[in-house]
């Protein structure tokens, strides 16, 4: 299948119109995971001699090494390599939610001009590891998948504007409170839920936690720098329902006023040494390698109206989500689980507390 793929490209400056090749960014990644030129070269798919070439490139561009090799020690990145490669993840953590959802425009209307109209279904979903795999996993199914907040899908949902809406609500009292901020957006009569995922949020924190993090009460003792969520972020909201519920002020949380908008984008931020602590989902934090607090589970669900269960659009969608390879790839995320994946219930239990 022929699919459009957005991603950033980097231009600098000079008069040449000089742009940086993507292999510099697998390379960089690759001595900073390996600790070896030979290995980044391998892990970007080039020979040693061309991966050292490149690096003689932009060295000279630069006027300054990106990578220091040391005889019998291997490779370590140079101060202006880290700042290139946590430059990039960063920009791909921010930006790489809103590129996929335009992708996902672009595609859909090219297959349909190639291979005719075929059934689409309309996902409008916070973002999340396990909402972003299931593209690979639908096949006949054109999938209209754009990220937004969780309050913005249900918005789309009610009026006509997706099939399925994905949010996500913490287990236990925050989450019945969370519940009824989404009160207005529920019908009980014309609303149901499809049961997705369960996913641990928690605390991101440096490398063996050098700041000595173990829960929200030492976030507001001032010394940690924090990287937040931007507010109508569902993480957003978790975090401000478990700061009340321990009683703590937000005010007192160094750097509370900074935001990113996505866990990519959070644990980039730490890992860039730009942050020491982050709130987010595990998986964020383990591709990142960052240690992780849990804190708190909570429920990924997806709504759909009534009379659409019955339509083949949903009914494939919900043998994707039943099916061995799928729940599978969910189980490989770190700190995610199946939660009744597919299955159908009321929405009466949302809004009971």
């Amino acid at each position: 299948m022929k699919r459009i793929r957005i991603t950033p490209a980097w231009y600098f400056s000079d008069e040449a119109g000089n742009q940086i090749d993507p292999q510099l960014f697998v390379l960089l990644e690759g001595v900073h995971r390996h600790g070896k030129l030979t290995e980044a070269a391998k892990m970007a798919g080039v020979s040693y001699r061309h991966a050292w070439n490149l690096l003689g490139k932009w060295q000279e561009f630069f006027g300054i090494s990106l990578v220091e090799l040391q005889r019998g020690r291997g490779a370590r990145l140079s101060p202006l390599g880290e700042k290139l490669l946590w430059a990039e993840q960063r920009v791909i953590a921010r930006l790489g939610p809103q590129l996929e959802s335009l992708g996902s425009e672009l595609n859909l209307a090219i297959q349909q001009t190639l291979e005719g109209v075929k059934p689409v279904l309309r996902l409008h979903a916070s973002h999340g590891y396990a909402v972003e795999l299931l593209p690979e996993f639908l096949d006949e199914l054109r999938l209209d998948l754009q990220y937004c907040s969780p309050r913005e899908a249900l918005v789309a949902l009610n009026r006509g504007a997706c099939d399925l809406a994905g949010f996500h609500l913490p287990q236990g009292p925050v989450g019945e409170r969370l519940a009824r901020d989404y009160r207005a957006l529920l019908k009980p009569r014309s609303h149901r839920v499809l049961r997705f995922i369960t996913r641990r949020q928690g605390l991101m924190v440096t490398p063996e936690n050098p700041c000595d993090i173990h829960g929200l009460a030492d976030l507001t003792r001032g010394e940690a720098r924090f990287i937040n969520r931007q507010s109508a972020s569902g993480t957003r909201a978790l975090l401000d329902g478990l700061l009340r519920a321990e009683g703590l002020s937000a005010r007192r949380i160094r750097g509370y006023e900074l935001e990113e908008y996505t866990h990519s984008a959070v644990a980039a931020y730490i890992a860039a040494g730009m942050a020491d602590v982050g709130f987010g989902v595990e998986t964020a934090a383990r591709r990142f390698g960052l240690d992780f607090v849990p804190l708190a589970s909570e429920d990924y669900l997806l709504l759909c109206h009534h009379r659409s269960l019955a339509e083949p659009r949903l009914e494939s969608f919900r043998e994707v989500l039943a099916g061995q390879a799928f729940q599978e790839a969910v189980l490989a995320l770190p700190g995610y689980s199946l939660n009744r994946c597919g299955e159908v219930e009321g929405i009466e239990a949302l809004m009971a507390g």
